[in-house]
């Protein structure tokens, strides 16, 4: 699956996306999320530490989102105002 970081984000991951095949136990944003956090230490520092925001192919979806059929999630920080 196609994972795609966006400003602040991409900066402390230091990619712009990685594509990443998951176990068939993940199911959910949470448990992508958990995932990830368990692959690498930065993913661990990025989601424990920093605010963001989940789309699935173009949606924002909350952590119980299904993404079994998921093509691209994108994370990003919470947009603001100016």
């Amino acid at each position: 699956m196609k994972i795609i970081f966006f400003a602040k984000i991409r900066e402390i991951i230091g990619k712009e996306e990685e594509n990443i095949a998951f176990p068939e136990n993940v199911r959910t944003v949470n448990d992508m999320l958990s995932f990830l956090k368990e692959y690498n230490k930065i993913y661990y520092n990025v989601f424990e530490n920093y605010d963001f925001l989940i789309a699935c192919d173009e949606e924002l979806v909350d952590m119980d989102y299904n993404i079994s059929k998921t093509k691209e999630i994108a994370i990003f920080p919470p947009v603001t105002g100016g």
